[in-house]
């Protein structure tokens, strides 16, 4: 919606908004444009005008001229590579230039099928990658100046050949002597062979007893006594003694009485307790 700016004249430009029902109308612009102050008008062309590009004073891009972004420094040009960085910049060696195999060209990411077997008469003899494989490691020639023996072995420094060792070290270095009192082999003295061990020493000396009434654990297998082989079972432990008969599942399946309810049962009065149980929670 649009509206005259309070305390100016209405122009004729307000009457025909208010005609057209009081809606702003693209026509329109022209007329509201005139009327903002020249300030304004400048403010809002320096904001339209699109924005500058970051390198818009750099050489222009072309891809696939092989030219660098950056152009580069005289420095950077005339610079020698380190013996590292040319070591590094050496392209890897491609050991399969003498190895017969087919591509195989129906693969899922491999150029190549397995191995064949090689030859019997080519097998003893070892290829160019083995051998580059089986060459010791070398050092550095850097590392080889650095270091400060060829050998594992350090030679002892003259000093440490005209050192006098201290009264301290001379008593560490000494070895544990034995107590003064030790003796390898003693002999036992007459007075103690004829000894005669007096009557609680001989106390002393006994195992320790179990208790008069104490059983041993029996066996897990016992002889059975004559007396047991004799014995006559009464008719209390035949009863006992012969199994429970079950009817067969056959027949206990197809029993059409097996759930049949007796009539003792159909007459049987409820208890009151029984009546209280089955009564359902309440929740």
């Amino acid at each position: 919606m649009w509206e005259c700016p309070p305390g100016r004249a209405a122009p004729a430009r307000c009457g025909a908004v208010a005609a057209r029902g009081g809606t702003w109308l693209p026509e329109m612009a022209p007329a509201v444009s005139r009327s903002l102050p020249a300030r304004s008008r400048d403010r809002i062309r320096e904001l339209a005008e699109p924005k500058k590009t970051a390198c818009a004073n750099d050489p222009r891009l072309v891809w696939g001229n092989q030219e660098t972004i950056w152009t580069l420094s005289w420095r950077a040009v005339t610079a020698q590579p380190s013996p590292r960085t040319v070591a590094l910049a050496k392209p890897k060696q491609d050991f399969g230039k003498n190895q017969c195999r087919s591509l195989f060209l129906y693969s899922c990411g491999r150029e190549s099928t397995i191995w064949e077997r090689p030859l019997l008469v080519d097998f003893g003899f070892p290829s160019d990658r083995l051998l580059k494989l089986s060459e010791p490691k070398k050092c550095q020639a850097a590392y080889l100046q650095q270091r400060p023996r060829q050998s594992p072995e350090r030679p002892v420094s003259p000093a440490a050949l005209s050192y006098k060792a201290s009264p301290r070290i001379l008593e560490l270095a000494r070895p544990k002597a034995l107590h003064p009192e030790f003796l390898l082999a003693r002999e036992v003295s007459k007075l103690a062979q004829e000894a005669i061990a007096s009557p609680r020493t001989l106390e002393l000396a006994r195992a320790k007893r179990l208790h008069p009434d104490y059983v041993p654990l029996r066996d897990a297998e016992w002889p059975v006594t004559k007396a047991a082989k004799r014995t006559v079972a009464t008719p209390r432990l035949v009863e006992l003694a012969q199994p429970c008969r079950r009817p067969p599942m056959g027949a206990a399946q197809f029993n059409p009485d097996a759930f049949t309810v007796k009539e003792t049962a159909k007459k049987a009065t409820c208890s009151a307790r029984v009546q209280e149980l089955a009564r359902p929670i309440k929740r």
